[in-house]
């Protein structure tokens, strides 16, 4: 299977070269191709990750799928022998890692819901007993689940980390009405996900949603949804609270270059070959757990 980096489409204007999406504009639509990059810390890794593109391709599309009754999403093909036939020639690199999708503007915001206590989050409550402007039970232990899922949103940076905002703030910049919706939303897309989820024996600790509005100003899911690059997928047979845990999704990667001696200041070294399996091997495992069927090309 051919690995795809940078992807350019003869007459079809480049919208976005995101970390690891490509974005190109024709009519009213978008095609979103899905590539094998891989980031962490902020950086693109030189490394491809082989089918990791089409992985997180068919999770998106599982998950639009599925949760589609509690709103509308930015899909309309995810067929390529539905596409144009223009894109057809391009088979070779766009097959089974690419949709097209209704053009929208997406707010600047990552909607940010978690159901555990891990990651940034951790270390905010530490300092502070809360996340953003939410009051968190006393005494809770690393990697605890919460006693309801909570809606942390933070900025939508083009280069650089993302960075917390508070619900209050959130309502001052985009309006009070928006972000109640937004957050009604992403709290019901994380329950009902997540209930799937340890049904397949996974944990979602955590996950990000974004929205975007589309000409008739409907409020409707985009970008990626539920993946092992958005979201914190822990098996459920070795969770347990008070430590650090397993996971299914790009936290290897990051464990890996933490213990590395690259500075995560300047450009990032190649990822060895046995890292690269299995990060690969993790991928396919987080796919065949959440849609429940063996990976197959």
């Amino acid at each position: 299977m051919k690995l795809v980096g940078d992807i350019e489409i003869k007459n079809l204007e480049k919208l976005r070269s995101g970390k690891v999406r490509e974005m190109f504009g024709f009519n009213s639509e978008i095609l979103i191709v899905t590539t094998d990059r891989i980031s962490a810390f902020d950086f693109v890794l030189p490394t491809l990750i082989p089918l990791k593109g089409i992985i997180l391709n068919r999770i998106s599309v599982f998950w639009f799928n599925y949760l589609k009754g509690i709103i509308d999403n930015h899909l309309i093909e995810v067929d390529i022998e539905k596409f144009p036939k223009f894109l057809k020639r391009y088979r070779d690199v766009l097959s089974g890692r690419s949709v097209i999708a209704k053009r929208v503007k997406i707010y600047p915001i990552e909607c940010v819901v978690r159901g555990y206590i891990t990651g940034s989050g951790w270390e905010e409550y530490k300092k502070t007993g809360m996340i953003g402007d939410l009051k968190l039970p006393r005494n809770l232990s690393k990697c605890d689940r919460l006693p309801e899922a909570i809606f942390t949103p933070t900025t939508k940076e083009v280069s650089g980390h993302d960075l917390a905002i508070t619900i209050n703030k959130a309502k001052k910049i985009f309006g009070a009405g928006t972000i109640d919706f937004i957050k009604e939303k992403s709290i019901e897309l994380y329950i009902k996900a997540s209930e799937y989820a340890l049904r397949q024996g996974i944990i979602i600790a955590d996950t990000k949603f974004e929205f975007g509005t589309t000409d008739d100003d409907k409020i409707i899911l985009a970008d990626e949804v539920l993946t092992p690059d958005s979201s914190r997928f822990w098996p459920l047979d070795d969770y347990v609270p008070g430590r650090e845990q397993k996971s299914f999704d790009k936290q290897y990667v990051r464990d890996y270059l933490l213990g590395s001696e690259w500075d995560r200041k300047s450009v990032p070294p190649p990822l060895p070959s046995d890292v690269v399996k299995n990060t690969s091997d993790m991928y396919i495992s987080a796919y065949e757990k959440i849609v429940g069927e063996k990976f197959k090309i």
